[in-house]
Order: structure tokens, then C-alpha cells, then sequence
């Protein structure tokens, strides 16, 4: 079952070490890495194309990218579900991150079909990865950890996937 907003809230806050900004303390690459792999192959099966992906992003919070082409999408746009390096943290988003308001400006705007989307997060789902919402993550940063010389404007995304 889906978090809610204070629950994601709660888990966020309980994820932000300041001691530890690109990545958690006991952070396992080569578990992160089969679990992301898992991934790209359940997004290329559910939608029946080659999906691009990034790994193992040096020196950032973000662990990789997998990319569901526009071709394999109903409205034509592609989806790019983002992946944290801490604690399975996993986002969805319309064309790339930041390019709408959120996942419900992109299906206002007809760039994101609600059953792609929810393709996407039921294989989130099942494969462990807690979907946090492009509109939580873009929201002001309240957490512990110096920001600031990093990001004029921190927010949750800059935190756990933006952090370099």
C-alpha cells in the first residue's frame, strides 16, 4: 500500500544523515545495483521495449535512471523514474525531472497517461521501491543537513536524488 504524504514526510526525514549526503552509511552499492537492474528489465517487459538507464551515479545522491522511450507511452512522452541511493527511495516523472509541476500537471497537460503511470509505480511496488511523488520532493527542504552552498533553493529531490 501507497504511503501517504506525512508518512513519506516522516520516512524522509528519518533517511536525512548529515553526516552522510551522497549516500546513507550502510549503503550497499552492489544490492542497490540488482535491485535497479530488476527494475529496468520489469519496465522493459511491462512495456515491451528496450528502456535506456543510467547507474551508479558517482558523486551524487542518485543512484541511476531507467527511461520508458515516448514511443512505448500512450501520450507520446517519456517516463524517467529517478532512484535514490538511500533507502529505495524511487520517483516517476513525465519527460525528466522538473519538466512539469508533478505527475498531475503532466496528465492535465496530456503528457502522462494515468495507466502508464500506474504501470510504472505498481513495478516500483512490487520490486520494494517507495514511490515518493515529484510534488513532495520539489517541495522546500526541512531537514537537517547544510544545503545552501549547494542549491539556492534545497528542496527533498536536491536532498536525495540532486545532491552531487
Amino acid at each position: 500500500m501507497p504511503m501517504n504524504e506525512t508518512e513519506l514526510l516522516v520516512l524522509l526525514r528519518a533517511l536525512d544523515d548529515p553526516e552522510r549526503l551522497a549516500r546513507p552509511l550502510h549503503y550497499d552499492r552492489a544490492a542497490t545495483g540488482l535491485m535497479f537492474g530488476g527494475l529496468v528489465r520489469r519496465l522493459e517487459a511491462d512495456f515491451g521495449t528496450p528502456c535506456e538507464s543510467e547507474r551508479d551515479t558517482q558523486d551524487s545522491s542518485e543512484y541511476g535512471r531507467v527511461t520508458v522511450p515516448a514511443e512505448a507511452t500512450v501520450c507520446g512522452t517519456r517516463i524517467v523514474v529517478c532512484v535514490s541511493k538511500f533507502g529505495s527511495l524511487a520517483e516517476a516523472c513525465a519527460d525528466n525531472p522538473g519538466a512539469f509541476l508533478g505527475t498531475d500537471d503532466a496528465r492535465e497537460e496530456g503528457a502522462l497517461d494515468p495507466a502508464d503511470l500506474a504501470t510504472v509505480k505498481r513495478a516500483l511496488a512490487e520490486l520494494g521501491y517507495v514511490s515518493v511523488p515529484e510534488e513532495l520532493l520539489e517541495s522546500d527542504y526541512e531537514g537537517p543537513s547544510a544545503l545552501e552552498p549547494f542549491a539556492r533553493r534545497p528542496t527533498w529531490w536536491t536532498r536525495f536524488f540532486g545532491f552531487r
